[in-house]
């Protein structure tokens, strides 16, 4: 095309009404240059533009340990002395109720009961049954609220996990520590408002894999997607100057590179030159934040027996929840750990006892660290993965061995902090495990809940794109109020 048509043709109607007066792509790189200047109503840099929070919110922060594969609530939290009777006998089609099952059971001739052939016991004021893999877990019942009554429509992993965190089984939607970002901003300009980090099990080690697009940015714009923090040298990549160049140097070249990427968006008015200008901004501010807070050295002995041995071992779960405390520290507003190794379809016994020893005693220290200083009232912590495990063995069941398949109709999660009722459990399965048969929660009800902690109203909080608006919780979702405290 000829560069003066292509020209003209850009000099449209909103062309010329964005030029006018400082502009909305001036007043996004002033903001980015110097958030000081522009102000949401509670003081913090809102690039929404939505006036938002729409109330006080109780979460400044939160942290999601997601376990991506499925943890089984039947061996970890939801206690059925039933299936242990019962063991070896066939789930009764009164139960079932004809509820589809995944490709690799519904061809099996017989689902064999099975409980967990690890021991529960009632623990805390709270009286909270726990399995003995969970020491940690269970002596910290009465700062946490579980919930028992999650449930789902997804039954295969890429489609459950992305329901959760998307708020779709497709993906292509923000995520949920996008949308935060989008609508809330930074609590520090030098680092990424929305952090992740990852882990593996030792359980599972081969286990499902995770997409980078988990923590995408859909169709919001690309400052808001999430910063992977990685354990090798370069904890974010592409962050440190080429050899041979001084920070003096670099700053002269980012110079240079905005003076050009502000002419191209005074001409094309693209927003996205403005988040690009906003990200190497925020990459020449981390070249110094990220070293420092990823660097546990200063950390007293005291602490790093609090969150176990491998706190100090990169990459590790431990580690990850370490760093997690010291990011909300930092004020980051929404850090994503994902701990791969939950699928346990089979040798389910000997699997997730590694497993929960990988996240048992970090993900207690991590909450009551949190509170130590004071940081658990306004830091929202959830744990949990995209769905349950059946009550019947996948595969041959003995004596001392067995495996569960995907179970989207009743799970556990956890949650502390951050104006969530402590000490409480909500929702009840039948005797089998099998079904809800009190106060069921949606996913969409979760996601719906965690924004109103952080001030949120969901249905509000939209985003057109397409000629449609769009939210986290699509048309659904419904505050739970109940497990507020």
């Amino acid at each position: 095309m000829d560069e003066q048509l292509k020209h003209h043709l850009n000099s449209n109607r909103r062309h010329f009404l964005k030029k006018m007066g400082l502009g909305i792509g001036g007043l996004a790189t002033a903001s980015m240059m110097d958030p000081l200047n522009l102000f949401s109503k509670d003081g913090l840099m809102n690039p929404s533009g939505m006036n938002l929070p729409h109330f006080a919110p109780k979460a400044k922060r939160i942290i999601y340990l997601f376990q991506s594969g499925g943890p089984s609530q039947l061996d970890l939290f939801d206690y059925k002395p039933m299936l242990n009777k019962m063991r070896g006998q066939d789930l009764p089609d009164s139960i079932r109720k004809g509820q589809r099952l995944t490709g690799m059971t519904s061809g099996q001739d017989s689902f064999p009961l099975v409980g967990s052939n690890f021991k529960f016991k009632q623990y805390g004021e709270s009286r909270a049954w726990v399995s003995d893999i969970m020491p940690y877990t269970a002596k910290i019942v009465d700062e946490l609220c579980f919930v028992k009554s999650m449930h789902t429509e997804a039954i295969n992993h890429d489609p459950a996990i992305t329901f959760f965190q998307t708020g779709s089984q497709q993906s292509g939607r923000p995520s949920i520590g996008s949308w935060m970002s989008y609508g809330l901003g930074s609590l520090n300009e030098n680092l990424p408002t929305f952090s992740v980090l990852l882990s593996r099990g030792t359980g599972r080690p081969f286990g499902q894999p995770l997409y980078s697009r988990l923590w995408g940015n859909g169709f919001l714009s690309s400052l808001h997607q999430g910063v992977q923090f990685r354990s090798g040298k370069d904890p974010v990549l592409y962050l440190k100057d080429p050899e041979g160049m001084s920070r003096n140097e670099r700053r002269k070249m980012l110079d240079h590179i905005n003076e050009l990427n502000h002419k191209q968006e005074q001409e094309f008015g693209d927003p996205e030159i403005n988040s690009r200008i906003a990200q190497y901004e925020m990459a020449y501010r981390m070249q110094t934040s990220v070293p420092d807070t990823m660097s546990v050295e200063n950390e007293p002995d005291h602490i790093i027996q609090m969150y176990g041995p491998d706190s100090i071992v990169p990459g590790t779960y431990a580690a990850n929840c370490l760093l997690a405390r010291r990011l909300i520290e930092k004020d980051v507003r929404f850090v994503q750990l994902y701990h791969m190794g939950w699928d346990q379809h089979e040798n389910l016994p000997n699997q997730i006892e590694k497993q929960a020893k990988d996240v048992d005693q970090a993900t207690a220290a991590l909450i009551m660290d949190l509170k130590q200083r004071g940081l658990l009232d306004d830091t929202l912590v959830i744990w949990g993965g995209e769905f349950g495990r059946t009550n019947y063995s996948q595969g041959v069941l003995t004596d001392t061995n067995y495996g569960r398949d995907h179970h989207p109709r009743c799970f556990t999660m956890f949650m502390a902090g951050g104006g969530i009722k402590p000490g409480f459990t909500y929702g009840e399965t039948d005797e089998f495990g099998y079904n809800i048969t009190k106060d069921p929660m949606h996913v969409h009800d979760l996601q719906a809940t965690i924004m109103h902690l952080s001030g949120i109203d969901h249905t509000k909080f939209t985003y057109k794109h397409q000629g449609r608006r769009f939210r986290l919780t699509d048309i659904a979702g419904n505050v739970n109020h109940n497990i507020l405290s």
